[in-house]
């Protein structure tokens, strides 16, 4: 069951409290009567996630006529289950962590302590409502966007029908996104399961969790609720946890996620699954070794299918298959008057990255080639990205292996966080930083942080690389002392100290005996 009942008729978060009604009554007002068009528009978007949202926004501010069409919630995946509130339950866990190990910090408590998970889930549903204000109808309506509530289909080359309204574009842009999908696994179907879109409306923790998929969304979910207190099985059909991550990376965040109580599983695909009386009972194989586990709940933390369902694509000359709409580097599909944006046509599943997408199509829809601003590439973006486990892991750039592969000669360089004080005296020194050069130069191909905050650190060394600034740059700059963000330059430092040849040293020696004298 979906956490929103019947989308278009009356929608409904569960749990239907007082801050999902202010949710609901900002992102798909129930009541919303759709406006009449006046007439053709500049650009017709199709998708009210973060992709959208930006397009629709920015093109009305330029003074175009804009049409915004959501068929479900505005915020799409980010606000109502994405980023927004697994970040907020993410924060609660460390907060009960951070208690659980107070007397490292001379925090004695006495008495009972009293954990309260319905009081977690309360917080993050008042605090999504309370970010609501950006993503709301009303607001975009006072932006000057007609805002239409309801399915959208294709009957045209330019032409977009909306419960029974018919809108005329100049251009239009597919922003809608994906959603969970569950990989077919014998026995889920029955048994039920949660994934990204339900989750957030438990009211009561799980006291046995099973989570397929290792990934970003399964590893940040499995350390939350491990320590809120569930009994975790973290389940994955490769090798250790999040396999697109360099393995030392990924290992030292598997180590922390081990000390919480997390069981894995992985390299096992043998995966059956059966309702008994007793729960949900999960069997398979892990090395090599048989495991049988009965859980209260399955989270589905891996799968993802674009919502090309629905939408006309063949009525409007848009080509697509099953990793969604096609597009080329501006951000084209094969109609040249529509453009799409964000998870329905990019790898890059990530609001940052939908959000630099949707400023490509701006440039490229509204400003033909003539006006200079109708080329932009999706290639030239630098996108980092980051999961939020604790210790986080963010990248940016290429990986050594994809360097290589590229024809790179690399060299890297690597500061551990045991060795910048402030990463100690926070009690946060497990992780380090990782940067790969061409070789013989301090041009950055790529960086990967694991720490506390490696999501904020990474940013520096992604404007490094946006601004074409080498190593060079960022050892001569001066950082504040005690922060953990020295540890860029730090390692920065590393490959700096490489530049220095023992034949330098030799003539410095012999400058510095003939100054003595």
């Amino acid at each position: 069951m979906s956490a929103l009942e019947n989308p278009e008729a009356s929608p409904v978060m569960l749990p239907d409290d007082e801050h999902n009604r202010r949710l609901i009554n900002h992102v798909h007002p129930p009541q919303w009567v759709n406006p009449t068009p006046t007439g053709r528009y500049n650009l017709v978007v199709l998708g009210g996630g973060t992709a959208g949202l930006v397009t629709a926004a920015i093109a009305a501010g330029l003074g175009a006529k804009v049409a915004l069409v959501e068929r479900h919630l505005l915020g799409g995946d980010c606000l109502n289950v994405g980023c927004v509130p697994s970040k907020a339950l993410i924060r609660a866990s460390r907060a009960w962590a951070d208690v659980r190990r107070g007397a490292e910090f001379g925090l004695h408590l006495s008495g009972e302590t009293k954990e309260d998970f319905p009081a977690v889930m309360t917080r993050m549903r008042a605090l999504r409502a309370q970010l609501r204000r950006t993503d709301s109808a009303q607001r975009f309506t006072g932006l000057g966007v007609d805002v239409f509530l309801g399915q959208a289909h294709f009957t045209g080359v330019q032409t977009v029908q909306v419960g029974g309204i018919t809108l005329e574009f100049a251009k239009a842009v597919i922003c809608t996104g994906a959603r969970a999908s569950a990989t077919p696994i014998p026995g889920l179907q029955e048994a039920g399961y949660l994934t990204n879109e339900t989750i957030f409306s438990l009211s009561e923790l799980p006291r046995r969790l099973a989570i397929i998929g290792a990934g970003p969304i399964g590893c940040e979910l499995a350390q939350a609720f491990a320590r809120f207190g569930s009994q975790v099985y973290l389940i994955e059909a490769l090798h250790g946890i999040m396999p697109n991550e360099d393995r030392d990376a990924a290992e030292l965040v598997e180590q922390t996620m081990i000390r919480d109580g997390i069981t894995l599983f992985c390299c096992g695909k043998e995966l059956t699954i059966q309702k008994t009386e007793a729960g949900k009972r999960l069997t398979g194989g892990s090395h090599g070794r048989a495991y049988d586990i009965t859980v209260d709940d399955i989270l589905v933390g891996a799968g993802r299918k674009p919502n090309v369902d629905g939408l006309g694509l063949e009525a409007a000359g848009v080509a697509y298959d099953k990793t969604g709409v096609t597009v080329d580097d501006r951000l084209r599909t094969t109609n040249p008057n529509i453009y799409a944006a964000g998870d329905i046509c990019s790898r890059y599943t990530f609001t940052h990255a939908a959000d630099a997408m949707a400023q490509i199509v701006i440039q490229n829809a509204l400003f033909p080639h003539p006006f200079g601003l109708g080329t932009a590439r999706v290639s030239s973006l630098v996108i980092p990205w980051a999961t939020y486990t604790d210790p986080e892991i963010a990248h940016v750039g290429l990986y050594e292996a994809e360097a290589k592969d590229k024809g790179h000669k690399v060299e890297t360089f690597t500061y551990r966080l045991d060795e910048v004080d402030r990463a100690v005296l926070d009690g946060e020194a497990e992780g380090f930083a990782k940067v790969h050069v061409e070789a013989g130069t301090d041009r950055i191909l790529g960086a990967t942080i694991v720490a506390a905050h490696a999501g904020d650190l990474i940013n520096e060394f992604t404007l490094a690389m946006k601004a074409e600034l080498g190593l060079k740059t960022l050892a001569s700059t001066i950082h504040p002392y005690p922060t953990q963000g020295e540890v860029v330059k730090k390692v920065a430092n590393a490959w700096r100290k490489t530049t220095f040849t023992s034949r330098q040293k030799t003539i410095l020696g012999k400058w510095f005996s003939w100054t003595r004298t």
